[in-house]
């Protein structure tokens, strides 16, 4: 039987979820992260992304849509601006809003926020991959 963590997923409207973990990936603005129970200590800022938990042979997905992390031995916890689970998102929704955002970088007006453009498309992105 594989070392477990405390899981812990906040967001700013409720306890996302509340368990243990065997392992879990997200990504990171360092890049993919990958973490096992008795991880060195860590902070770090979370990117839009698909998290996935594994634990007990089984993996759940959820749409992670920024935030931050805080690895300790045997708890990770992740304050998420938003977490969704793949049956919450609206796929169509997420396809128009990524298509919106394509085309505002495609633009390259002036006018254009591209930081906040880049952003919505990590977002819509993050739920579509997750739902696939």
């Amino acid at each position: 039987m594989a070392d477990k963590f405390q899981l812990r997923i906040i967001s700013p409207d409720n306890v996302f979820l509340e368990g243990e973990g065997e392992f879990l990936e997200f990504v990171s603005v360092e890049g993919e992260m990958g973490v096992y129970a008795k991880h060195i200590p860590l902070t770090t800022i979370l990117e839009p992304c698909v998290m996935k938990i594994h634990d007990g042979g089984e993996v759940k997905k959820a749409a992670v849509l920024g935030g931050f992390v805080e690895i300790l031995k045997d708890k990770v916890t992740v304050l998420a601006e938003d977490a969704q689970w793949p049956g919450d998102i609206d796929v169509e929704r997420a396809q128009r809003a990524k298509k919106r955002a394509e085309d505002r970088l495609n633009a390259k007006q002036e006018e254009t926020d591209m930081v906040r453009a880049e952003a919505a498309l990590k977002r819509a992105v993050a739920r579509i991959n997750t739902v696939e």
